[in-house]
């Protein structure tokens, strides 16, 4: 007969209702994302919590309920109980020890003047992408999807902007999704491709605001190009993002990386896990990984799964996939 593991149980004295109300959240929200992410069960009677699950977790879950009642002396926003979960989760990728993974090389977080003040690095890799991002004219950000690739790129582009270290910024996609079916959507170019580029857009606008973003797409310090409509063209003083790269073709992505002229920057993003290419197709982002490996002067950064920084369940569901694949190569 196996016995269930005894709940552990916590309390939280002398009693403060308001500072109990921000800890759970409205309807016990942030309660449930505590039970969700680390896969335990919370009951609560007034100060008193009890938790079961398994003895590692339940401990985990406990401390990480007495950083939010640390914080719960003001609102605790869904946001930042989703934050501090996933710093929680993830203790060896944390940023005290200001190092990269090899903790060799010290890894600075850059100032980036957006809207966000509280914008940084979440993890070691991401500061790590930042900091090359600033030293080097053009970065490869390769990885699971929630990582942060393209948004901490946009996120750098906006700042060049801000600081007038470039004159434009330039936003590619391949709309490998589409096909031959581009040409019969209704509207201009613009409107065809806005669905392929929304990612994008999205961060800019939480990024700079609707209008100040609206105002660099009238001006056109900010445009999007299509990758097809890029051959021919040579960009300077420019800072160009190319996303969902692994829907390039190798020949694609040697045309992209001759399009940068003098002052200009490039990012290029991609998640090799989910090339939509057909099958006989090699992926650009694949192929040049290898090509480039020891040009000077290009960064390579390889987020994993502990990098994402979205949901928590988010995390779980990459790690899900990642072994899911590894048993269908092994069987």
């Amino acid at each position: 007969m196996t016995l269930k593991p005894t709940p552990l149980e916590i309390s939280f004295t002398p009693a403060d209702n308001q500072r109990l109300a921000n800890l759970c959240g409205a309807l016990d929200e942030n309660l449930k994302q505590v039970e969700t992410a680390l896969d335990v069960a919370i009951s609560r009677r007034g100060e008193h919590f009890s938790l079961s699950g398994k003895s590692g977790q339940t401990k985990l879950a406990a401390q990480i309920l007495r950083n939010f009642y640390n914080q719960s002396q003001q609102h605790l926003s869904l946001e930042q109980i989703q934050l501090g979960l996933i710093e929680a989760l993830n203790p060896q990728n944390a940023l005290a020890q200001d190092k990269d993974p090899d903790k060799t090389v010290t890894v600075k977080q850059p100032a980036l003047l957006t809207r966000r003040s509280n914008l940084y690095g979440r993890t070691q890799r991401q500061a790590q992408y930042l900091q090359q991002i600033q030293e080097h004219d053009i970065t490869f950000g390769v990885g699971p999807a929630g990582t942060g690739k393209t948004y901490l790129a946009v996120a750098s582009a906006v700042d060049a902007l801000e600081r007038d270290l470039v004159s434009r910024l330039i936003l590619v996609r391949p709309a490998v999704e589409a096909g031959e079916r581009l040409g019969f959507l209704p509207g201009d170019m613009t409107q065809k491709v806005d669905p392929y580029l929304r990612p994008l857009y999205d961060a800019l606008y939480d990024l700079m605001g609707f209008e100040k973003t609206s105002k660099h797409f009238e001006r056109n310090t900010i445009e999007i190009a299509p990758l097809a409509f890029m051959r021919g063209r040579t960009l300077n003083q420019s800072f160009i993002i190319l996303d969902e790269a692994q829907n390039t073709t190798p020949e694609q992505m040697k045309m992209f990386l001759t399009r940068i002229g003098l002052g200009s920057k490039a990012v290029i993003t991609g998640d090799v896990t989910q090339v939509d290419l057909p099958k006989h197709q090699k992926s650009g982002l694949v192929e040049v990984q290898q090509v480039l490996k020891d040009i000077r002067g290009i960064a390579f950064t390889h987020f994993k799964s502990e990098d994402v920084v979205r949901h928590p369940l988010v995390q779980r569901i990459v790690n899900a996939y990642e072994k899911h694949d590894k048993r269908k190569q092994e069987s």
